[in-house]
C-alpha cells in the first residue's frame, strides 16, 4: 500500500504593514534567530515532510541569511501579492513531485510558537478524513461587535458559543486545495485562509483544538510575548 505523501508551504512574501519595522516581519529576530527560521525548524524537527516550499517575495532581500536557506530540506518559490497567490504558487511548484490525494500542511511564517504535540494531534485526528481541517482554538473572551465610526461604539455581544479562532497549520488534500483556490481565484473570491477556501468550495474541514499560545506575531508587542512562550517551551 501506498501511503500519501506529505508536504509542507510555509508563505513568506508578505511584508507585514502592521509591525512597522524595517523589514517584513518573518525576518525579525527573536534570541537571535529569525522568526521564519525559528518556525521551519520547529515544523521540520516536530514531522516527517518529503519536502517544504516557502514561497518568497520578489524583492527580498533576506532569505540567503537565514539558516534555511542552507537546509536540503527547504525549497522556494517566488510568492504572490496575497497569501492564497503565494500558496497557489507553492502548490504548482510540488505539483511534479505531489498526487492528489497527498496531504499539504500551511501554516504562517510569522507564528513559531506551534507545539510538537498540536502538531502531532492533528495529523493523527484528519489523517484519514477526505477533506482536512485545522488547528483552532475555542474562544475564551468576551466578543464586541463595532459601529463603523473613527471611535467604534457596541453595536452588540456577539454570543462566542462554538466560535473557534483559526491557527495553523491547516491539513488538506493536495488536490483539493488546489482546486479549491483555483475556484476562488477564478470567482474572485477573497480567501484569508486555506479553510476558507475549501468551505466555499463546498467542503467541510474539521476543527481540531490547539493550544491558544500559537500566536501569530503581528504587531510590536508580540515579539515580546513571542520570545517569553518560545523560552517556557524549551
Amino acid at each position: 500500500m501506498t501511503y500519501p505523501k506529505r508536504w509542507l508551504i510555509v508563505p513568506a512574501a508578505g511584508i507585514g504593514q502592521r509591525m512597522q519595522a524595517e523589514c517584513p516581519k518573518q525576518y525579525l529576530r527573536i534570541q537571535s534567530r529569525f522568526i521564519l527560521d525559528i518556525t521551519l525548524s520547529r515544523l521540520l524537527d516536530a514531522l516527517p515532510f518529503d519536502g517544504c516550499m516557502v514561497p518568497l517575495n520578489s524583492s527580498d532581500d533576506w532569505w540567503n541569511e537565514t539558516e534555511a536557506s542552507r537546509d536540503t530540506r527547504v525549497s522556494t518559490c517566488m510568492g504572490g501579492e496575497e497569501r492564497a497567490d503565494s500558496v497557489r504558487a507553492a502548490l504548482q511548484a510540488l505539483s511534479d513531485k505531489a498526487s492528489p490525494e497527498d496531504w499539504v500542511l500551511v501554516h504562517d511564517a510569522a507564528r513559531p510558537c506551534v507545539h510538537r504535540a498540536d502538531l502531532e494531534r492533528l495529523v493523527s485526528t484528519v489523517g484519514s478524513h477526505p477533506v482536512g481541517g485545522l488547528l483552532a482554538a475555542p474562544v475564551a473572551d468576551t466578543l464586541k461587535k463595532g459601529d463603523k465610526s473613527t471611535t467604534p461604539e457596541v453595536v452588540e455581544t456577539v454570543d462566542r458559543k462554538h466560535l473557534w479562532r483559526a491557527l495553523t497549520p491547516q491539513m488538506f488534500r493536495f488536490g483539493m486545495l488546489v482546486e479549491a483556490l483555483e475556484n476562488a481565484r477564478r470567482n474572485e473570491l477573497s480567501v484569508t485562509d486555506e479553510s476558507s477556501a475549501l468551505e466555499i468550495f463546498g467542503k467541510i474541514p474539521v476543527l481540531v483544538e490547539g493550544r491558544p499560545d500559537n500566536i501569530k506575531v503581528t504587531v510590536p508587542a508580540d515579539l515580546e510575548l513571542a520570545d517569553f512562550l518560545l523560552n517556557r517551551s524549551k
